[in-house]
C-alpha cells in the first residue's frame, strides 16, 4: 500500500511500467552530426527485438525437448513475425548516406554489429555454430560465458532430430548423439526422415507442422541477412567494417548458410 492506501501498482502509470526514463535516456550520440541519433536507436532497437527472439527460440527448444510441439509453434511464429521487424528496421537504416555514415564512423572506436552477443546466441540457438565466433566476446568475462554456454546448448534442429527419433521415424543414431558444438552437416539419413514425414503428412503432423515452422523461421532469417547486406553494402560499399569485420564479403558468406539444410533438399526429392 502507498501513503494514500492504494496499491502501488496502480499509482504506476505507462511511463513507470515500461521505464521510459531509462530506455529514452540511454542515446548517447558521440559526434555533432545528426544522423547518429538514427544509428544508435536502429540497433537498441534491434537489441531490444533479439532478446525476445531469444526468449522464445530458448522456451520453444525447452519445449520441443519435452514433447509440447504446440507451444512451440506459437513461439516459432513469433520468431519469424520478429525477424520480419527487424528486416523492415534495414530499411530506415537504408536512409542514411555514406557521406552521413562517414561523419560518425570516426566515433564508433573499434565498436561493431560482430559484438553482439545476443545474435551470436540467436545463430547458435539455430544451429549455426562456430567455435570461432567465440572470440568477439572476449572483452567481457560475463557475456562470454553466455555466448559459450548457447555454443553448448542443443540448438533448435538437434532437438527437432531428437524429437523425431523418439517419434520413431528413422533419424540416424549419430546425428542425434553428435558434438552439439559442431557445425550441423546435412545428412543423407535425416533427408529420408523428413521424406518419410512429409510423404504422409496426416499420420505425421505435427512433426509436419514443426518441419514447415522451421522453414519459415529460416526464410525470414534469410531475408534479414540479405537486407543487412544490401544496407550495409547500400551505406559503405566494400569497405571494412567497423572494428575491422570483413564487412559485405562476410555478409554475404553468410547468405549460404542453410540453418535446416534437409527441409530445403527434399523439396526436389518430393
Amino acid at each position: 500500500m502507498n501513503a494514500h492506501g492504494s496499491n502501488d501498482e496502480h499509482a504506476m502509470d505507462y511511463g513507470d511500467y515500461l521505464r521510459l526514463d531509462d530506455v529514452l535516456s540511454a542515446q548517447h550520440p558521440l559526434s555533432p552530426d545528426h544522423n547518429e541519433l538514427l544509428f544508435i536507436i536502429q540497433h537498441q532497437t534491434s537489441e531490444l527485438w533479439m532478446k525476445l527472439m531469444l526468449h522464445e527460440l530458448r522456451a520453444a527448444i525447452n519445449n520441443i525437448a519435452v514433447d509440447q510441439l504446440q507451444p512451440a509453434f506459437k513461439m516459432l511464429s513469433r520468431v519469424s513475425r520478429i525477424m520480419e521487424q527487424l528486416v523492415h528496421a534495414w530499411d530506415v537504416l537504408a536512409t542514411m548516406t555514406p557521406p552521413e555514415y562517414s561523419a560518425i564512423r570516426a566515433h564508433l572506436g573499434h565498436s561493431s554489429g560482430f559484438q553482439s552477443w545476443q545474435y551470436r546466441c540467436v545463430e547458435f540457438a539455430c544451429g549455426n555454430k562456430q567455435v570461432a565466433m567465440l572470440e568477439p566476446h572476449r572483452h567481457s568475462d560475463d557475456r562470454f560465458a553466455e555466448v559459450e554456454a548457447a555454443l553448448h546448448q542443443p540448438s533448435l534442429y538437434d532437438e527437432t532430430l531428437r524429437l523425431m527419433r523418439r517419434r520413431g521415424i528413422a533419424v540416424p543414431d549419430h546425428v542425434t548423439t553428435r558434438d552439439v558444438t559442431d557445425p550441423y552437416v546435412s545428412n543423407p539419413g535425416v533427408e529420408s526422415a523428413w521424406l518419410q514425414v512429409y510423404r504422409d503428412p496426416a499420420a505425421n503432423w505435427d512433426l509436419y507442422q514443426l518441419g514447415e515452422e522451421l522453414v519459415d523461421l529460416e526464410d525470414a532469417f534469410r531475408l534479414w541477412r540479405f537486407r543487412h547486406l544490401t544496407t550495409v553494402q547500400r551505406i559503405i560499399g566494400f569497405k571494412t567494417g567497423t572494428g575491422g569485420t570483413a564487412g559485405v564479403s562476410y555478409l554475404r558468406a553468410m547468405l549460404e548458410v542453410e540453418l535446416f539444410p534437409e527441409l530445403w533438399s527434399i523439396r526436389t526429392a518430393l
